[in-house]
């Protein structure tokens, strides 16, 4: 069984011999490494994050529904309700199994402001149909 690695031109290719932003397998089983994204707020980052998954499993043939379960790592855990603001932007009906865990920090030490949100995910693609 195979599987393909998606990386869409408006995305960073990760360093070679790090990671893969997506891996989709042939049965359609797909996985998103952590995204994290710059931003001045924990809305902001959250929301480029989520339109960055968007585009990596629209890459891959699928649509945002196609996620089956999200895990959300937050520095501050008293800004949950900026991260759910965010995800609303892009789920609709059913939303994915999700789980949030407040974390010391997420990405790069170096970055500032700090990064506040690391998300990553699973599906199925074709699978909300």
């Amino acid at each position: 069984m195979a599987y393909k690695v998606f990386n869409p031109s408006d995305l960073p290719t990760p360093p070679l011999n790090t990671w893969s932003n997506i891996k989709v397998h042939s049965n359609g089983h797909f996985y998103i490494a952590g995204m994290v994204a710059e931003g001045d707020s924990m809305y902001e980052q959250t929301k480029a994050v989520f339109e960055s998954i968007r585009q990596l499993v629209e890459a891959a043939g699928g649509v945002m529904d196609d996620i089956m379960t999200i895990q959300i790592f937050v520095n501050n855990l008293d800004e949950n309700t900026e991260v759910w603001r965010a995800r609303r932007e892009f789920f609709k009906g059913d939303f994915p199994c999700s789980t949030l865990i407040e974390v010391a920090r997420v990405g790069s030490p170096k970055v500032y402001p700090p990064m506040r949100v690391e998300i990553n995910c699973s599906g199925y693609i074709g699978g909300s149909q």
